[in-house]
This record gives C-alpha cells, sequence and structure tokens, in this order.
C-alpha cells in the first residue's frame, strides 16, 4: 500500500483506479471506547494528582480566609490565577501566627480534588508568612489582640506589697533562674517564705503548665505577690511566654505579678501584661523586696529626723531655762523653790501618816463589821444546823441500838420462859396430848366412850385413833396396847 504522502494531489481521470470491495480479512477493528462516571473520573484525576504532586510548595497572596469548626479554609492567589486551600484543625492548632486576608505566604502541601465540586485544593500541610517569620508575625497580632483588650493599660497595674510574707515562684527547677532569685531574696529577705511551684518552661505544653502553676499558686492563702520567669535564650526558647493561655493567666491572677522572662533585650506578652516586668530573674528579686528597702529607709530617716528635732527642743528649752535664770528677778529662786519642796515634802509625809491612819481605824473597823456579818451568814449557821444534826443523829441511832438490844434481851428471855411452859416442849419429851371429835382435850376416861373417835397429838404429826376399851390405870404402856390407829 502506497503512503499517502506519495499520492499525487490531482489525478488525471484516467490514471484513477476503480474502487475495490473491502477485503474482509484486512479490515482492522476500531479502538474500544471507554465510559467513565463522573465520580469515577474525579476519583482518577485525584489519584493521578495526588500521586503526581504529593509534595509542593507554593507561594501567593492569602483571601478568603476563614475558620470553620477548627478548619482553616483559604484562597491562594497571584497576578494571573488561585488556588483553594485547605487545612485540617489538628495542624491548624500549631500555627504560631493567625493567617489573614492579605498576607504573603508560602504554603507546603498536597494537591487533590475536592470530588462534590470537581476542583482541585490544596491540602496545606505547613504555613508561614514570607517576609516576616511566623513567630514575630503571631508575637505581633497576639500583642496588638491583647492590647485592644485593655491587658496592658496602666490603670489595671497593681503596686508590689512593701513587706510581701509570702512570695510565689513559678518556674523551672533545673534552670539557673531559680537559684538566682532564692539568693537575692536569702541576702535580702531572709525572713521570706517562698512557695516554689515548678513548670516547664520552654518547649510543648510548656505555656499549659506556667498557667497552671500561676493559677494554682494564686489560690495559696497568703501569697502576696508571684515571680515567673525564666532565664535567657532564642526566641522559640522563649515563646512560652509569649501563648495567650500565659497572658490570660496573668491578668487573672488575685495577686501581683513580676515578669522576669530572659534578659533585658528580651521583651514577651508576659511583661505588657504582668503588673511589673524585671529584666531579669534577679532583678525581678530585688524589685520584689526593694520596697522593703524603701520602706525601712524611710523609717530611718524619719527616727533621725524626730531624733534631730526632739535635741534641737532641748536645747531650745535649755537656754531659755538660763536665760530666765540669769535674770536678776530671779535671784534667791532656786533657795525659795528648795524651801518649797522640803515644805511640800513635810506635807506630803503627814498627809501619808494621816491617810494610813485613817486606813488603819477604817480597816479595823471593816474586820469587826465582817466578823458580825459572819455570825448571820447562812452558810455559817446551816453548817452549824447540819453539825448539830449530825451529832444529834449519832445519838438517836445509839439509843435506838441500846433499846433494840434491851428489848431484844426481854424477848429472849420471855421466848425461854414461855418455852419452858409450852405444851409443846413436853411433847418433845415423848408425851402425847388426846383430843376429842368436837376438839376438848381428854384428861380422864370418862371423858371419851368405846367406839369414840380421838385426835393424838404427838411431837411430830398427829394420830387418828378409836377408842376400844378404857381403864382407870395410869400405865401409858397399856393405854397405848388399848388404843387402835384407824387413820393417819
Amino acid at each position: 500500500m502506497s503512503d499517502l504522502f506519495d499520492l499525487p494531489f490531482e489525478e488525471d481521470d484516467e490514471s484513477r483506479e476503480a474502487p475495490q470491495p473491502p477485503n474482509p480479512e484486512s479490515r482492522i477493528p476500531p479502538p474500544r471506547r471507554t465510559v467513565y462516571s463522573v465520580t469515577e473520573l474525579t476519583v482518577r484525576v485525584r489519584d493521578l494528582l495526588e500521586e503526581a504532586l504529593q509534595q509542593v510548595w507554593v507561594e501567593g497572596e492569602l483571601s478568603n480566609c476563614r475558620v470553620w469548626n477548627g478548619h482553616l479554609y483559604f484562597t491562594l492567589k497571584d497576578d494571573a490565577a488561585q488556588l483553594r486551600g485547605f487545612m485540617f484543625r489538628t495542624t491548624a492548632r500549631y500555627l504560631k501566627f493567625r493567617p489573614s486576608d492579605g498576607t504573603r505566604i508560602t504554603a507546603r502541601g498536597r494537591i487533590s480534588v475536592y470530588e462534590p465540586k470537581g476542583e482541585y485544593q490544596l491540602v496545606c500541610e505547613h504555613m508561614e508568612p514570607q517576609g516576616l517569620g511566623a513567630l514575630q508575625l503571631a508575637f505581633e497580632q497576639l500583642k496588638k489582640r491583647l492590647e485592644a483588650e485593655g491587658l496592658f493599660a496602666a490603670a489595671r497595674k497593681r503596686p508590689l506589697p512593701a513587706l510581701p510574707r509570702k512570695i510565689g515562684i513559678v518556674t523551672s527547677l533545673d534552670g539557673a533562674a531559680i537559684r538566682d532569685i532564692i539568693n537575692v531574696l536569702r541576702r535580702r529577705y531572709a525572713n521570706a517564705h517562698l512557695i516554689v511551684r515548678p513548670a516547664r518552661v520552654q518547649g510543648d505544653g510548656a505555656a499549659s503548665e506556667i498557667a497552671r502553676g500561676l493559677r494554682a499558686i494564686g489560690r495559696v492563702p497568703g501569697v502576696d505577690v508571684v515571680i515567673v520567669g525564666r532565664g535567657g535564650g532564642s526566641t522559640e526558647d522563649l515563646w512560652a511566654f509569649n501563648e495567650e493561655v500565659v497572658a490570660r493567666a496573668i491578668a487573672g491572677s488575685p495577686v501581683p505579678i513580676v515578669s522576669a522572662v530572659g534578659h533585658e533585650s528580651d521583651f514577651t506578652i508576659a511583661d505588657f501584661v504582668a503588673d511589673l516586668r524585671a529584666p531579669t530573674p534577679s532583678a525581678a528579686a530585688e524589685l520584689v523586696v526593694n520596697a522593703k528597702d524603701d520602706f525601712c529607709g524611710r523609717i530611718d530617716r524619719l527616727h533621725d529626723r524626730l531624733l534631730a528635732a526632739a535635741r534641737g527642743r532641748v536645747q531650745r528649752l535649755g537656754r531659755r531655762v538660763h536665760a530666765a535664770d540669769a535674770r536678776p528677778a530671779f535671784a534667791g529662786f532656786p533657795g525659795r523653790v528648795a524651801m518649797r519642796a522640803r515644805h511640800t515634802a513635810e506635807l506630803a509625809h503627814a498627809l501619808a501618816r494621816g491617810m494610813r491612819g485613817r486606813l488603819a481605824v477604817r480597816d479595823r473597823r471593816l474586820r469587826d463589821a465582817r466578823r458580825q456579818l459572819d455570825t448571820y451568814d447562812l452558810g455559817r449557821r446551816l453548817a452549824a444546823f447540819r453539825t448539830r444534826l449530825v451529832s444529834a443523829e449519832g445519838r438517836l441511832r445509839s439509843t435506838a441500838d441500846r433499846r433494840r438490844h434491851r428489848a431484844s434481851a426481854q424477848l429472849a428471855s420471855a421466848a425461854a420462859r414461855l418455852e419452858s411452859l409450852s405444851p409443846l416442849a413436853v411433847l418433845g419429851r415423848g408425851y402425847a396430848v388426846c383430843w376429842t371429835a368436837d376438839g376438848r382435850a381428854v384428861r380422864s376416861t370418862s371423858d371419851v366412850s368405846i367406839a369414840d373417835p380421838v385426835r393424838v397429838t404427838l411431837a411430830q404429826g398427829e394420830l387418828t385413833c378409836e377408842v376400844t376399851a378404857t381403864s382407870q390405870h395410869r400405865s401409858t404402856t397399856k393405854d397405848s396396847k388399848d388404843t387402835k390407829d384407824v387413820g393417819g
């Protein structure tokens, strides 16, 4: 088959060959058509962009900056084009400055596609301003905002106490600042009570620790002033004192705060918010006790002035006395004063002697009256009555005991005589008493008849018998044989 470029542009009709029918064997199939959905095509474009542009640096001017749910949305543009950008809140929270419209930045991220709108965008992972550094821009932004809120106003600055009893310190235990502060306070104010709240002063999370330390030490009872700070370092090292959380904690402290961060040339947000800024930690300790030195110096000066005024007044009065004493009218005046003093002493002695005599008379009269009153004292009279009652009770008890013993003895004697006369004693010797049915004692055989029932009382117990025979004999043995026990 000839190449198309080998054929003439125009041919004669004679030389033009007649068209040949197509050969089925030499037919080439058309290319296969691939159809994508919009989503599939968008996803493929996204994958290609993310694979090809995984890490890119872009510079431009910010516009349409806004924050929604912590995420940062913006547009990056130059003179000829624009690019939409997005930063997740987990990344935006670590920005050292606040992005705003018109700021020229350099951003690092990856190119991706926002599928719902089919737009490609920059997923930003890092952002830094051009010209000013990120830290300096963040510093200026925060300073401007806090100054607008009035946190730097001189009207809200509180004076330091003249004689602080408890001094709080918020700093790191590993730095030289704590040693410098303690050395100065030990030398200048040895009786001060120090309360140290350790906190990290650089690195991630240091600002939160400093703020927590300020809030905690402000709640300690009796703390009069707090020193917060650290030694010198780079801007990054001192950045914890440029955080907003530290500034808010200093502004909300219930006691005055002295900021002592870095060296004299270093300035932080904490310095502007604090009640007093010290160029170094050692200077902060000096400023805290400086009021005490001024107070003590003022006392010393007042003491010296008071002594000088007293000496001057004594000298002036002394000169007046000497001048008055030198006058002729006062000649012999000291002698008259001495006589009057002697006469006064005698009168005072006589007065004292008379007063002592009067007092002795009044004292005797008072003792006599007290003795008379004691005789009418109800307590004493009750005590005397109580003594008489106790004595009478003892005599009555002894008399009653004697009469009881006497009555007991008489009763025992009467009982013995009665016992000797009692028929029971006779029964105890083996005798018995016979009773008729109607309760009469049987003294003779004529008192009963044959077959009469009788009761025989013994020393122990009683017998019921029936009379079977009678006899005039007094033999006890025969009588017992003639009786028959019918009961009992």
